[in-house]
């Protein structure tokens, strides 16, 4: 249950609009009141009006500061309402000020005080064919109804103000929930991007060591070998602007982002791995019956993206066994193995592949583990089949 707020958050601003409409309602209420007994008194009872006169100027004056003390105040204006019909006026909006404020005790006193003050000025007040009974009723119904508008408008109050609350803190939760899903975003392009440019700057790293190693190349050879380097190079940029390709969805100009791998882009990843010198026994098991869901596919191809990129890095000339098994029921499991018997190449590694992997297969309700049987460097990963 949600705590009460504050009288300060709820209350309006007293603007010198608002003043005026509250003074002038006031002024409405006390001349209903006084005009009734105005001119008897000052034809018969000159001290009486000269009273309710004085008594009511100051009461418009008190009731400007009734937030202040709201009580005293009330409970003083309705002391001076008690003898000066002028005051009545002051004295509603006082009590409907206290009301607002849904304190019970507070209205209680305030209410009896203002129907004490109501009774007191009808029993002195020259009031032509005063019925006590019908008299007592009415002061009843008007204060009960004062006091009763008054609870409603702080009920009012405070449901207004909730209701803005609650918005404003949905637009809150909503904007940190936009943010959540940018940060989300931006880590997936980061993990993306560095799958994509890992595996194709890792190749352009080898050809470029091996040409610069070789110092018996014409320059046909020469020229071929730059050919490949620059065909590398082109495809990490092309394959980095299929990444990005996610955040130009605003650009009126012809798409740029090329369709993200599938499971069926695994074979043609492993046959350019092996017209780059890459020894790679792939052996694809996956029941062909049904088709490997996009986003599945797409896991199992960086993971294998990733573990050639491994093998060119830390063990070249080794042989890699890649084997992918699984169906809808048992889910997708890959496996690479090679032996630890290669020179690691110098190309730059990150270490964050197979971190990036394991949080990619995870976020896929998979798991990736990698350990070493013997002289052999195994990676395993599995996915369910609707990751």
């Amino acid at each position: 249950m949600e705590s009460r707020p504050a009288l300060s958050e709820t209350q309006p601003e007293l603007s010198w609009r608002a003043q005026a409409w509250r003074y002038a309602l006031a002024l409405a209420i006390s001349a209903a009141v006084w005009q009734s007994v105005a001119v008897a008194e000052w034809r018969e009872h000159p001290a009486l009006f000269t009273t309710e006169l004085t008594l009511g100027c100051a009461a418009f004056v008190l009731v400007w500061f009734r937030r202040s003390a709201p009580v005293p105040i009330a409970l003083a204006i309705a002391a001076m309402s008690a003898l000066s019909g002028l005051a009545a006026g002051p004295a509603t909006l006082a009590a409907v000020s206290v009301a607002t404020r849904r304190n019970f005790w507070q209205v209680v006193i305030v209410g009896a005080a203002n129907f004490a003050a109501a009774q007191t000025y009808t029993s002195i007040a020259p009031i032509e064919d005063n019925d006590p009974v019908i008299t007592t009723l009415v002061n009843l119904a008007v204060n009960t109804g004062m006091m009763g508008w008054g609870l409603y408008i702080g009920s009012r109050r405070e449901v207004m103000w909730n209701l803005r609350t609650r918005a404003e803190r949905a637009e809150r939760e909503q904007e940190l929930r936009v943010a959540q899903a940018r940060l989300t975003e931006r880590a997936q392009i980061a993990r993306e991007m560095h799958d994509v440019l890992a595996h194709r700057i890792t190749q352009v790293s080898m050809q470029a060591g091996a040409l610069a190693f070789r110092e018996d190349l014409d320059g046909d050879r020469l020229r071929e070998g730059l050919g490949q380097i620059q065909g590398q190079a082109n495809d990490a940029l092309h394959e980095l602007r299929g990444v990005l390709g996610v955040l130009r969805e605003d650009d009126p100009g012809p798409p740029t982002a090329r369709p993200q791998p599938t499971y069926d882009d695994i074979t043609p990843l492993v046959e350019e791995a092996r017209s780059l010198g890459l020894d790679i026994a792939w052996s694809d098991e996956v029941d062909p019956a049904t088709a490997v869901p996009v986003a599945t596919g797409r896991t199992v191809y960086r993971i294998v993206q990733e573990g050639i990129t491994n093998v060119r890095k830390h063990a070249p000339g080794s042989v890699v066994a890649i084997r992918a098994t699984g169906d809808p029921a048992s889910g997708i499991t890959v496996v690479l193995a090679n032996p630890l018997d290669g020179a690691p190449t110098a190309a730059p590694g990150s270490g964050l592949g197979l971190v990036g992997l394991r949080e990619r297969a995870e976020l896929r309700g998979g798991r990736l583990d990698q350990r070493t049987d013997g002289s052999t460097f195994v990676l395993e990963a599995w996915l369910p089949w609707t990751a």
